[in-house]
């Protein structure tokens, strides 16, 4: 019993710590940029396009009453949101963010590595605007 609490706190400690260690997140490695085109093209662009600009009318709701995808290209909100809060996001999915959510975001964290979102990060960032990608660096080192 120990055993298996000890594991579990260790865990806890290191998502916590490996969550505060590595923002802000930049679009300065061409090798993330590359590797996180490839997850962003395996898990992300069925949602969000292969140009990064979300669903059509993307602020209305689907046929199922959820969001659909926003852009993630910098002209919509996803910039407004701390690399500590994307990664999450990606991670972990609104399900476990919102209660009783019913959204087709539900997160990746059994498929991808923290680095390879950190990745698909990187590789959306390169998408971004330099006075955006600029504002953004600066929030996520907060």
């Amino acid at each position: 019993m120990k055993k298996y609490f000890f594991i579990l706190i260790v865990l806890f400690y290191a998502d916590t710590a490996f969550s505060h260690s590595h923002y802000p997140i930049t679009r300065d490695s061409l090798e993330a940029i590359k590797n996180g085109k490839i997850l962003y093209n395996q898990y992300c662009v069925s949602c969000h396009q292969a140009n990064l600009a979300g669903a059509t009318n993307w602020q209305s709701l689907d046929e199922d009453g959820h969001r659909k995808a926003p852009p993630l290209n910098g002209t919509g909100h996803t910039w407004h949101h701390t690399d500590e809060l994307l990664h999450r996001m990606i991670k972990y999915g609104f399900a476990k963010l919102i209660k009783n959510y019913e959204g087709k975001m539900m997160g990746f964290g059994d498929k991808i590595s923290d680095e390879g979102i950190d990745n698909i990060l990187s590789y959306i960032k390169s998408y971004w605007k330099d006075d955006i990608y600029e504002y953004h660096l600066e929030m996520s080192k907060q």
